[in-house]
């Protein structure tokens, strides 16, 4: 005799296919959130690296972005400057100028300015790869912009000046050694006649009026040389005008919108 079993009937889950099928759309949104959480944080990180490390951001949106350079404390070239003092070093500033031109996502360059000079090869390095740009770049000076500051202030296509900001203006000088001949003279006329060269084609200051600047005797106790403040460097041609943020970040749109036109 044959035995007949009888097939256990099937458990049915107490969750529905739409039930199922929202669970599965919770559970991939949560996964969602997570990357996005993530990518967020990452960006943070980057964001923060980049203020601390190169003292510049990116800012506005992905088909609006400009990066913002700070140019601050004293400008490192071949030689390296102590730990207790605010640099910033051109091996840093110059590949990172050249990626900013050659971004699709980067539209303009914002310098921040206030800096008390330095290496001047080095400085001027910056400032003719800051020139040299096809990109809307601005400048700003901030507190000041002192020596081989000024080509850095006069580079972008256009300059501004914060009221209260001034830059000084003095001859090249030499720390260390100098071997009293007429060659080391002759390499700081040089020298010096770059940098003028180099302010003069880049701002509507005369010539004149620049040197006139750089060799006066009456202005600084142990230098020869001038402190300009805000409204004179816009009188007499070197910065475009007088200013700050919004009028920089306005100026750079307003480029922006002409390139894609």
């Amino acid at each position: 005799m044959r035995q007949v079993f009888a097939e256990k009937p099937l458990i049915k889950s107490p969750v529905s296919a739409q039930t199922k099928a929202e669970m599965g759309v919770f559970i991939l949104d949560e996964f969602e959130e997570r990357e996005a959480s993530a990518c967020e944080r990452e960006q943070e990180l980057s964001l923060n690296e980049g203020i601390k490390e190169f003292g510049s951001v990116v800012t506005g949106g992905e088909m609006a972005a400009i990066h913002c350079l700070t140019i601050v404390g004293q400008i490192e070239g071949h030689q390296g400057l102590p730990d207790n003092v605010k640099t910033t070093k051109y091996e840093h500033v110059m590949p990172l100028i050249a990626a900013v031109e050659e971004s699709c996502e980067i539209e303009a360059l914002l310098i921040l300015l206030n800096t008390a000079g330095g290496d001047v090869e080095a400085g001027l390095g910056i400032a003719e790869l800051i020139a040299g740009m096809k990109k809307p770049t601005a400048s700003i000076v901030l507190g000041g912009s002192h020596s081989i500051g000024v080509p850095l202030a006069v580079a972008a296509k256009k300059s501004y000046i914060a009221p209260s900001a001034i830059m000084t203006i003095h001859p090249v000088r030499l720390n260390g050694l100098v071997i009293a001949v007429p060659q080391s003279f002759s390499y700081f006329e040089r020298m010096q006649e770059r940098v003028v060269k180099f302010v003069v084609s880049n701002s509507k200051v005369k010539r004149e009026k620049y040197v006139e600047y750089m060799l006066r005797t009456s202005e600084l106790a142990n230098d020869v040389g001038s402190v300009i403040d805000s409204e004179e460097a816009v009188n007499c041609g070197l910065v475009d005008a007088v200013g700050n943020l919004s009028d920089a970040l306005d100026y750079l749109h307003g480029e922006m919108e002409k390139r894609k036109a």
